[in-house]
């Protein structure tokens, strides 16, 4: 067994999570790592094979609906890395991600970790505990432009996970988040 590490990029949309996903896996190319990425099908907001940015920086992915086709699609494949985009998304995502980094392999995730409700997401609480580094990545309040730590939905309600950008969503600071000024 490897020493793989397992690193988390979690935080608010507009955080650039998926931007230091990326340059985490730019990193894994310069030393030779076999590298596969997954995203969610369900996050079809740029393009459906690639891994993307809201500045526009792409990865090529493979999209899954949930672990079992991420297990199928590994299969025998020698993978030195698995880098997950939008984790949260991916049902069963932690329970294989954690097989795979117990396997010696490099995970790297970008995530939401709380929803615009300010719940935890589960399969990012399966995970947590375990990684080897996290780093919550700020956005930039719309309101007061100080660090947002948090997603605001622009129209209450509706499902826990819609996929949208910021015609849906708004990063917000504690101060201005509705769910703490309820």
């Amino acid at each position: 067994m490897g020493k793989g590490s397992l690193i988390v990029y979690c935080g608010p949309m507009f955080g650039s999570k998926t931007t230091r996903l990326l340059s985490a896996v730019d990193r894994y190319t310069y030393q030779n790592k076999s590298i596969i990425a997954f995203k969610p099908r369900i996050d079809n907001r740029y393009d459906l094979n690639e891994i993307t940015t809201h500045s526009g920086l792409k990865y090529p992915a493979v999209c899954i609906n949930n672990a079992l086709e991420m297990k199928d699609i590994i299969g025998e494949n020698k993978v030195d890395v698995v880098a997950m985009d939008e984790m949260f998304m991916v049902e069963g995502s932690a329970e294989y991600l954690l097989e795979l980094w117990g396997n010696g392999m490099d995970i790297v995730i970008s995530t939401l970790d709380l929803s615009a409700r300010v719940e935890p997401f589960e399969e990012v609480q399966k995970i947590l505990p375990y990684a080897t580094h996290i780093e919550k990545c700020p956005a930039v309040c719309v309101i007061c432009q100080q660090d947002a730590f948090y997603t605001e939905k622009h129209k209450p309600g509706g499902e826990n996970i819609e996929v949208g950008g910021a015609d849906l969503y708004s990063p917000r600071c504690r101060e201005h988040h509705s769910y703490f000024n309820a």
